[in-house]
Parts: C-alpha cells; sequence; structure tokens
C-alpha cells in the first residue's frame, strides 16, 4: 500500500522564536535546534538549550516517537525522538512529523525517509538557490510505502542490525589498522 506521508502523520512546522534564544539553565523547555542532530540522525538532549516558555501551549511540545526532519541544508533526514526527553520545543526551520502509529511505525517512517532513494526524491522536490529547502507541502505529498505494522518492525530490526554491522565492521578495520602500524613499528625499531 502507497499513502501520502500527511494521510498517515501530521506534519507541521516547528516553534518560529520572534527573536534570538535566551538561553536559561533553568528554563522549564528544551530547544531542538539542526545542530543537535548529527550525520547519523540521533539527537543529542544532553546539549539542549533550555528557556524560559510560561505560555507555551502542549500542542508544541516534542513527544516521544516523534520525527524530526531537517528541511533546509544539503542532509533533509528525520530523526527519531525517544523516551525521556522531557518538555522540549522543536525550533524551526525543522518540520515535527507525528506518525499515527496505529498504521505506521515510527521508526519505521524514519528508515523510510532517510532511505537513499526517499531522499532523491525529495531532492528532487527541494527548492532555493543557495540553501536547498523542503517545504511542508512536499513533505505532505511524499509517497510512503506502507507494508503491515509486522513487516515495518521487521524491516526496523534488520536495518538497525545491519547498521551495527557496519559500525562494529568500521571499528574492527580501525583495531586491524592500529595493530598492523604497532607491529610494523615495533619491527622497524628492532636492530638487525
Amino acid at each position: 500500500m502507497i499513502s501520502a506521508l500527511a494521510d498517515i502523520a501530521e506534519v507541521r512546522m516547528g516553534y518560529s522564536f520572534r527573536s534570538r534564544l535566551e538561553a536559561d539553565a533553568l528554563g522549564d523547555v528544551a530547544v531542538i535546534q539542526m545542530k543537535d542532530i548529527d550525520d547519523a540522525n540521533l539527537l543529542h538532549p544532553e546539549g539542549l538549550v533550555r528557556v524560559q516558555m510560561p505560555d507555551l501551549k502542549d500542542r508544541h511540545l516534542v513527544q516521544a516517537g516523534d520525527l524530526l526532519f531537517r528541511s533546509r541544508g544539503v542532509t533533509n533526514s528525520a530523526a527519531l525522538v525517544g523516551g525521556g526527553l522531557g518538555r522540549a520545543v522543536l525550533a524551526a526551520p525543522m518540520l515535527l512529523i507525528r506518525p499515527q502509529t496505529d498504521v505506521v511505525e515510527p521508526a519505521y517512517l524514519q528508515w523510510f525517509i532517510n532511505h537513499p532513494s526517499t531522499q532523491a526524491t525529495l531532492a528532487a522536490q527541494a527548492a532555493g538557490t543557495s540553501v536547498k529547502m523542503i517545504g511542508k507541502g512536499a513533505l505532505d505529498q511524499l509517497e510512503v510505502v506502507l507494508p503491515a505494522l509486522e513487516k515495518q518492525r521487521r524491516i526496523v530490526e534488520v536495518a538497525q542490525l545491519a547498521s551495527r554491522e557496519a559500525a562494529l565492521l568500521e571499528e574492527l578495520r580501525g583495531r586491524r589498522k592500529s595493530l598492523l602500524e604497532g607491529i610494523l613499528l615495533r619491527s622497524a625499531e628492532e636492530t638487525p
């Protein structure tokens, strides 16, 4: 089955701050910005700026299972929000995607959006000359391949295992290189 993203998730703009963020270590709300998401699409909540926002409505708060979409720049990928974040708001120009979990697994939707073929589709939709941007309308119309929930879970599980395998192979490659360099250095230092 194929569905438009707008039919299986709510897509909305991040909160638009009217002025520069005034950081407050005792602030009641954490602000998620593009810089808080790394190249592996992981959110780093430990570095979030905190602000005072006593009048913030609950509808602006980020929830576990939401996706944070980078709408501007070279990478237009999504990060998945885990639990334990507390009160947090997503700053514009990022887009918040809140999946309907009865039809789509949030982790599957993240995988689908970040898949190279979907990224190519989004890149073709990007507007702008120097800084490319994916608008809410283009994201709403994105066609999402939607297998049954159980199959979505299996796809996510296999994708996570493949990602873990790649990380382990990279770590092994680094250790092997260090070991070989150490052996060669000791060999060079030995007297004939």
